[in-house]
C-alpha cells in the first residue's frame, strides 16, 4: 500500500512538471516575432515578352501572398522557395508582399517593379526584286528583341506598313531613281530601333519590248535609208490593240536598209529558243529577217526569215532559233523588212517582241527522241525515194507489222509545250505504198495524255512523197500544254507489214 501512494505522487509530481512546460513553449510561440526583411527577387526576361517571375523572401515566414500590381485583386499564395510568373507591358508597378509567420500574423512591404523593354537589335532588311516587274520589290526583315515592324518605302506621301517578322511586304515605284527603305523594329514599348537600305530602281531595255513604257528611251540605230521612230499605232485592231508601236519607213538607199535596237540585258536562248514579233506590212509575202548580235562582235550573230502572209493588217511572225549557240551572248535585235529590195518610202510597223518556244520541227537527220507502240516499228532510215519534195538523207520509217494493233503509232515527246498561239497549223511529209491511207497526227497534253487534238488526213500518191496539212485552228485551245505528238499510218486497220516514210513534222502559218 505505502509502494502506490509513493507511485501516484510521482505521478501527479511528473503531470505538474509537465504542465509547467507546455505552458512556458506556448507563451514563446505566442510572443514570436513578426516576419521581417520582406523582399521579393525580380527576375525579367531578355526577350521583350513582358515575362516577370517574382521570389518572396522574409525573415520568420512560413508563406506569402503576391499582388502583382498589375490590377490582380486576388493574390498568387506561394511557399518559401516558391515563385510565380506575370506578363506585364513596360512600366512601373507596385508588388505587394504579404509574409505570414508561424502564428499567422502577417507583415507586409511594397516593391516598385520597373519593366522597360530592350530596344530591338542586330535589323537585317531583305529587299529583293519582283520577277517581271522592273518597278516591283518585296521586303522582309528580321532583328533581335523585336515585335513588329514598319516599313516605308522613301516615296513621298507614305504610310508606314505594319508586318511582322517572316511576312514580306510587296511594293511598286512609280518611277526609276535610287530610294531609301526605312524599317522601325518595336520593342513592345517605347524603345525603337531603326535602320535603312538604298535600292535603285531600274527599267532596263529587253525582252519583251511592248513599246509602252514611259520611263523607257527606245533608241532605233537606223543603217542603209530607214528612219525608225516610236508611233502611235495605225490599226489598233485584230491581233495587236496596244496603243505603241515601232514605225519603220523604208527610204530609198540599202537594199539592206533596217535598224537595230541595243538592249541593256543578254537574251537567254537555253530554253526558249525562238522569238515572236508583230508586223505590220502593206504588203502580203515580204521577208522579214530577225536577226541577233553580240553587244561587242556583230560576227557573233544568228538570224531567221518569215514572209508576211496579210496585208495591211496586223499579224504575228514567229522566228525559230533552235540552232543558236545558246552559249554565246546576244543583246542586239536587228530588224529587216523586204531584205534585198530598195526601198521606195514604204512604212512598215512592228510591236511585242518577245521569247517563246521553238516551232515544232522534226526531223531525221540525227537520233530523234521517239516511242513506238502497238506493236509498231519506227525507226530512222536513209531516205529510199530521194526525189520530189524530200530530198533529205534520213527520214523516220515506220513499219505496222502483220497483227499489229489498230492503234499502232509513234509519239515524238518535246522538252516543253508547244506554242499553237500563232502556228495553228502542222505539216507532214510522208511516203506511202498505197494512196487514201488515212495518217491521224494526234497532239497530247504533256501531264495528261486524256487531253488532246487529232486531225486525220489521207494520203492522195502512191510510192512518192506527198506533203499533208493539218489545220488545228477550229480545235485548238492555246492555254493548254500540247506536248507530245503522235503519228499513226492507216489507223483503224490491222497491221498488214505495210511499211511507211515520212520526215518533217512542222508548224506553220
Amino acid at each position: 500500500m505505502k509502494n502506490i501512494k509513493i507511485l501516484m505522487l510521482f505521478m501527479l509530481t511528473a503531470f505538474a512538471i509537465s504542465c509547467s512546460d507546455d505552458e512556458t513553449s506556448l507563451g514563446s510561440v505566442t510572443n514570436a516575432n513578426p516576419a521581417g526583411n520582406i523582399s521579393a527577387l525580380f527576375t525579367i526576361t531578355q526577350d521583350n515578352t513582358g515575362l516577370v517571375t517574382i521570389t518572396p523572401n522574409a525573415e520568420g515566414a512560413v508563406r506569402f501572398e503576391v499582388y502583382d500590381g498589375d490590377g490582380a485583386t486576388e493574390p498568387v499564395e506561394l511557399l518559401p522557395g516558391q515563385n510565380m510568373q506575370h506578363i506585364y507591358a513596360e512600366g512601373v508597378y507596385p508588388v505587394k508582399i504579404v509574409a505570414y509567420d508561424i502564428t499567422g500574423k502577417s507583415s507586409e512591404a511594397t516593391q516598385e517593379l520597373t519593366v522597360t523593354f530592350r530596344a530591338p537589335e542586330n535589323i537585317e532588311i531583305i529587299a529583293i526584286p519582283v520577277a517581271g516587274n522592273s518597278f516591283g520589290i518585296d521586303v522582309t526583315a528580321k532583328a533581335d528583341y523585336e515585335t513588329f515592324f514598319e516599313v516605308t518605302f522613301g516615296e513621298a506621301g507614305e504610310t508606314p506598313i505594319p508586318f511582322n517578322e517572316g511576312q514580306t511586304v510587296n511594293h511598286v515605284y512609280s518611277a526609276i531613281g535610287t530610294y531609301t527603305i526605312t524599317v522601325v523594329a518595336y520593342s513592345g514599348g517605347v524603345a525603337t530601333s531603326t535602320a535603312t537600305k538604298e535600292v535603285t530602281i531600274l527599267d532596263p531595255l529587253k525582252l519583251p519590248l511592248d513599246f509602252e513604257s514611259a520611263t523607257l528611251t527606245y533608241s532605233f540605230i537606223d543603217f542603209g535609208g530607214c528612219a525608225t521612230s516610236l508611233a502611235d499605232n495605225p490599226d489598233a485592231t485584230g491581233v495587236n490593240t496596244s496603243t505603241k508601236v515601232a514605225h519603220m519607213v523604208k527610204n530609198a538607199g540599202e537594199v539592206w536598209a533596217g535598224t537595230a535596237i541595243q538592249l541593256e540585258e543578254v537574251i537567254d536562248f537555253t530554253t526558249y529558243k525562238a522569238v515572236k514579233m508583230k508586223v505590220w506590212s502593206p504588203t502580203a509575202g515580204i521577208p522579214v529577217t530577225l536577226k541577233v548580235e553580240n553587244a561587242a562582235d556583230s560576227g557573233i550573230n544568228f538570224e531567221n526569215q518569215q514572209f508576211t502572209t496579210v496585208a495591211n493588217a496586223w499579224e504575228t511572225l514567229v522566228f525559230d532559233y533552235s540552232a543558236i549557240d545558246a552559249s554565246q551572248e546576244f543583246s542586239k535585235l536587228v530588224i529587216f523588212f523586204n531584205l534585198g529590195t530598195s526601198g521606195s518610202g514604204e512604212s512598215y510597223y512592228f510591236d511585242d517582241i518577245e521569247q517563246t518556244v521553238s516551232p515544232l520541227s522534226i526531223t531525221f537527220e540525227s537520233a530523234v527522241n521517239m516511242s513506238s507502240f502497238g506493236n509498231a516499228i519506227t525507226t530512222v532510215e536513209v531516205n529510199p525515194d530521194q526525189t520530189g519534195i524530200n530530198t533529205s538523207a534520213g527520214v523516220g520509217k515506220f513499219e505496222k507489222p502483220n497483227g499489229a494493233e489498230t492503234w499502232a503509232g509513234v509519239a515524238f515527246p518535246q522538252n516543253l509545250p508547244l506554242d499553237f498561239s500563232v502556228m495553228k497549223k502542222v505539216k507532214i511529209k510522208v511516203w506511202s505504198p498505197q494512196a487514201g491511207i488515212p495518217v491521224l497526227l494526234k497532239f497530247e497534253k504533256g501531264d495528261d495524255n486524256q487531253v488532246f487534238i487529232e486531225k486525220t488526213q489521207n494520203t492522195t500518191v502512191a510510192n512518192a512523197w506527198e506533203e499533208l496539212t493539218y489545220d488545228y485552228s477550229d480545235v485548238i485551245d492555246s492555254s493548254v500544254p500540247y506536248q507530245t505528238p503522235v503519228v499513226f499510218f492507216n489507223f483503224g486497220a490491222t497491221g498488214d507489214g505495210s511499211i511507211y516514210y515520212f520526215d518533217d513534222i512542222k508548224q506553220s502559218n
